[in-house]
């Protein structure tokens, strides 16, 4: 301001001594005015026509137009009794050019010149220019890139203006060095630094970018460090200091914390206070904190908020239960007493779906648990919520329960969703790894035109099957959630045109069933189902002997009758890539009365989720169990209901239903190979270290995975042709077990999901074939 005053005053003090004595003020002319309004200028002016002006007056007039930032320069003079003001006005900025930045964007910088005053269509001033550059340079401070450069270039124009041009030279953001806590006693400095976000440089810093220095990371990982402390025990810890120290050439920083724990404190007692609304036991049982037990903020606030869930069950939404410590430092304890404050009991009013723009609103309504005019029930909210993720429709589910205005118990209760592809195209269409091309259409939809029904209509043709066929399954079929199901198909297969190395022949396949579910919880169901199937063996001239005797003995013909149950049960929190929960089902299937062959199947499938500490890292277990036999009058399993093991969805890095026993070439085909046969008994699983995919911000449809899979088939009934060669697998054997490793991908894509894996085999059995690469669509794990 001093610098803009200055001028003023000289000014002034040139026109005192040229005309100073004072005068009574008949008329005022502007001169110089381009862009500013005369209206502007006699606004701020503190003269007017009919006044009498001194030296005094005229410095404070020039003052005056100073402040308004308009003008680089001001005179006042006098003609007569005229007051003559000539004006410069400041040049305007026709242009601002920024070159040079990445981390920050272009638009995040405008705006921030735009808030500083400094705006295409403004008028410049320097001192703002000088004060932005400034301030520019201080945020890159803050990302820790302390080389930055920043240089502002003004470029006079015609008609006075002028165009900024600004260079920025970001520079590298500075590495830490090294990590150090100071005055710790009780928790060394490997412990303490462990919790930071801020590391020094590892072997994972090229993807995490941990060892970045940024004055935000920092002050989080101060209050990690003091939480640390409060979580166990030490209530009067205080960080003193914190020291930054920059190396010479900018590149490099050194952290230094310097602490003072104090004391640890225990709990001397556990009360409660205010209106509990609820049986005191059930708020008693819900107190994770204990006489004698060592303080921590984080379970009293837990526990807060337990109480507040609990209260929310019952319709008060707005309750308020807070922890409040009492310290005793005679005896290094605390007295905690949780107050209740439980508000009104909240009615729900509406409750409104937004984003499905697809979806049917009946489709999410008939999820929810939660009911208009009913209590707000915490409980029941997060279960609606819940349900609708496990329905696979969506990508993200949001609720927002707002107070609905001029009441004090009511709410409404918004939830919004955005909607993904639910439906995916098998790999029965496009290009198979294992089948070459495959010509034909199918479509397969879990939503189907938004009803929630599950439809698929398939028509395919490829070098080894044609099939065709349909599936509908409406899981409302009752408003109780009893769902029905039914489908009909054909399928002619050929393996002998397969390119996967499994026992050559062919069956032509028809029939047709339906199935009926029915829930028994919120979590778990019971299905029920009834089929039949007409099956067709093309055994060729020269048929492996385990098929020539099957056929001589059953026959080629056969009609199938089943009937079918099953459990199964979920809590996964998403019908799509999952991140907690578990899921698990067993399932028996078997011919009835009626039927060429008696033969039942006994699967049990299962897997869970399991989150690495606070982290986003997952560990997923799976296993999948078969067994199958024959029964009566049947002597053997069909040797086409035998289970396969390898490949996607079974032990990856091994081709597809390569591994089990082999079957036995016939005596005129001497010279081929084993080729695998499959067996009754599966027995599969592993587990998959589930990771954040560096460089995606959005992870919700991506998943990286490494994973360890473990798996075989067996076959208890060995032909007398296995038994004489001691076919591996013709008894179960934890040492026959293939197993595999390697890192996959899953992206869900509007095609459906599309997973890829690189993997190799740890123990590989005798005669099974390895696959480096593998890919699958329309499969999640």
């Amino acid at each position: 301001m001093k610098r803009l005053l200055l001028p003023a005053v000289i000014s002034a003090l040139i026109m005192s001594e040229a005309s100073a004595a004072p005068f009574t003020i008949a008329d005022i002319r502007l001169n110089g005015l381009q862009r500013v309004s005369a209206g502007s200028v006699f606004a701020a002016l503190p003269l007017g026509v009919g006044d009498e002006v001194d030296e005094r007056g005229l410095v404070e007039a020039t003052q005056a137009l100073f402040k308004t930032g308009f003008f680089q320069d001001i005179q006042l003079s006098r003609d007569e009794a005229v007051l003559v003001v000539n004006l410069v006005e400041r040049p305007s900025i026709s242009s601002i050019e920024i070159t040079g930045n990445k981390a920050i964007k272009t638009e995040d910088l405008l705006k921030g010149l735009k808030q500083s005053g400094l705006a295409e269509g403004e008028i410049f001033q320097r001192a703002t220019l000088e004060g932005v550059r400034n301030e520019l340079h201080r945020q890159y401070v803050a990302q820790g890139r302390y080389g930055a450069q920043i240089e502002a270039t003004v470029v006079q124009q015609e008609r006075n203006r002028t165009a900024i041009k600004i260079e920025i030279k970001e520079g590298a953001v500075a590495s830490i060095r090294h990590v150090n806590v100071v005055g710790n006693k009780v928790f060394s400095n490997d412990e303490l630094t462990d919790i930071f976000e801020l590391k020094e440089r590892n072997w994972l810093s090229f993807f995490k970018g941990d060892d970045k220095y940024s004055r935000e990371k920092l002050s989080g990982d101060l209050e990690r460090l003091r939480s640390y402390y409060l979580d166990r025990g030490y209530i009067n810890m205080d960080i003193t200091s914190t020291q930054v120290s920059i190396t010479p050439d900018r590149k490099h920083v050194y952290l230094t914390v310097n602490v003072d724990e104090g004391e640890q404190y225990r709990i001397r007692e556990v009360k409660l206070s205010g209106d509990l609304k609820v049986p005191e036991e059930e708020v008693t049982a819900l107190l994770l904190t204990g006489e004698g037990q060592i303080f921590s903020r984080k379970v009293m606030t837990t526990t807060a908020d337990l109480i507040t869930r609990r209260l929310g069950n019952d319709g008060y939404t707005f309750a308020n239960v807070s922890g409040v410590p009492q310290v005793h430092e005679e005896d290094n304890t605390v007295s905690i007493t949780f107050v209740v404050d439980p508000g009104k009991r909240a009615y729900v009013n509406r409750i409104n779906f937004r984003g499905n723009t697809k979806t049917r609103d009946e489709v999410l309504r008939r999820e929810m648990r939660q009911m208009e005019g009913g209590w707000a029930s915490t409980y029941l909210i997060d279960q609606s919520k819940t349900r609708l993720e496990r329905l696979g429709y969506f990508k993200e589910v949001n609720v927002e329960t707002p107070a609905v205005p001029g009441t004090d118990d009511q709410v409404d209760v918004n939830i919004s969703v955005e909607e993904q592809a639910s439906g995916s195209i098998s790999a029965s269409i496009g290009y198979a790894q294992n089948a070459g091309l495959i010509l034909g259409g199918s479509i397969s939809q879990s939503n189907f035109m938004g009803t929630g029904n599950y439809v698929s209509f398939g028509l395919t043709r490829s070098e080894y099957q044609s099939a065709y066929s349909f599936n509908f399954v409406d899981p409302y079929w009752t408003v109780d959630g009893v769902s029905l199901g039914y489908n009909a198909y054909y399928r002619e297969t050929n393996f002998k045109k397969l390119k996967v190395d499994v026992a050559s022949y062919s069956v032509d396949s028809y029939g047709g069933g339906v199935t009926l579910g029915y829930p028994i919880s919120e979590e778990s169901r019971l299905t029920f189902g009834l089929g039949a199937q007409k099956d067709t063996i093309k055994i060729g001239s020269i048929p492996a002997k385990e098929i020539e005797d099957f056929a001589k003995r059953e026959g080629k013909d056969h009609n199938i009758f089943k009937g079918s149950a099953g459990w199964s049960t979920s809590t996964l929190n998403r019908g799509v890539l999952p991140t907690r929960g578990y899921s698990q089902g067993v399932f028996v299937d078997a011919t009835i009365p009626g039927s060429d062959l008696s033969f039942y199947s006994l699967d049990y499938n299962g897997q869970v989720y399991k989150r690495l500490g606070s982290s986003e890292q997952l560990l997923r277990f799976h296993t999948q169990l078969g067994y199958a036999d024959s029964y009566g009058s049947t002597k053997v399993l069909p040797f086409y209901e035998h289970y396969y093991a390898g490949g996607f969805g079974s032990v990856r890095g091994f081709r597809d239903s390569s591994l089990g026993p082999r079957s036995t070439p016939h005596d005129k085909d001497w010279d081929k190979d084993y080729l695998p046969f499959g067996g009754n008994v599966l027995i599969q699983g592993g587990v998959e270290w589930i990771f954040p995919m560096p460089f995606i911000k959005d992870q919700r449809s991506f998943r990286s995975y490494a994973f360890w899979d473990v798996g075989n088939v067996f076959n208890t009934s060995c032909s007398k042709y296995q038994k004489a060669r001691n076919e591996e697998g013709c008894s179960i054997s934890a040492s026959e077990l293939a197993s595999s490793a390697g890192v996959g991908l899953t992206w869900v894509t509007a095609m459906g999901p599309l997973s890829f894996s690189v993997g190799r085999p740890l123990k590989k059995p005798e005669n099974s074939s390895s696959q480096f690469f593998q890919f699958t669509l329309g499969q999640t794990f």
